[in-house]
């Protein structure tokens, strides 16, 4: 978790919640800091702050190094996230799976409903990886655009604060024309999103 608190020695808690990500990541500090804002001094400045005062960094540049982390983005005290059960020591949370569907091929439109059930997932696992369980969700993927990576069948989980587009992720979203859809990303600065599927068969699926 990076958390931005209100108080004095904020800063030490986010530089030592960085330099453990950094660490579980295996990432330098520069390289994170390149791959997040395409400065690598930003950690650097992090930790060089004016002893008097500490140096306001734009919030958009925390929010992104969290990205590239895996680390929370949250403002306020701490929050502990506890288990909801546990199996044989090891403790899960549960996810709610939906009825809906995301079209890696041709696009379906998903129905609103409530979940159909729930399923257990790792807490530690979504901990490492900087996932909230309740604010994510699991839908079922159809069509074989994006295979390998994802196949036809399999179930997405959705992280719906993750709203920042990082170029080469995949990401699920609505079309107004092809309804809900999950295709990878690219990112061409300020010009234009690209979508593109990962199946190398470009005859079926040409995007």
């Amino acid at each position: 978790m990076l958390a931005i608190l209100g108080q004095r020695g904020a800063m030490d808690d986010i530089i030592a919640a960085i330099e453990a990500a950094l660490e579980r990541k295996g990432l330098s500090a520069s390289a994170a800091s390149l791959k997040a804002i395409g400065n690598p001094s930003l950690i650097k400045n992090l930790k060089n702050r004016p002893t008097d005062r500490e140096r306001a960094h734009p919030i958009d540049n925390l929010r992104a190094l969290a990205d590239v982390l895996a680390l929370e983005f949250y403002f306020g005290p701490p929050r502990a996230v506890e288990a909801t059960t546990q199996i044989n020591g090891e403790r899960f949370a549960t996810v709610p799976r939906y009825a809906a569907t995301a079209a890696a091929g041709n696009g379906l439109v998903n129905p609103e409903d409530q979940p159909v059930d729930h399923l257990a997932v790792s807490l530690d696992w979504l901990m490492q990886n900087g996932i909230r369980p309740e604010e994510c969700m699991l839908i079922t993927a159809r069509g074989d655009s994006m295979a390998p990576a994802i196949s036809d069948g399999d179930l997405v989980m959705l992280d719906r604060r993750k709203t920042a587009i990082t170029s080469g992720k995949i990401y699920v979203y609505n079309d107004p024309e092809d309804g809900t859809r999950v295709k990878r990303i690219d990112v061409v600065p300020d010009t234009a999103l690209i979508v593109r599927n990962d199946n190398p068969d470009q005859e079926r699926f040409p995007l």
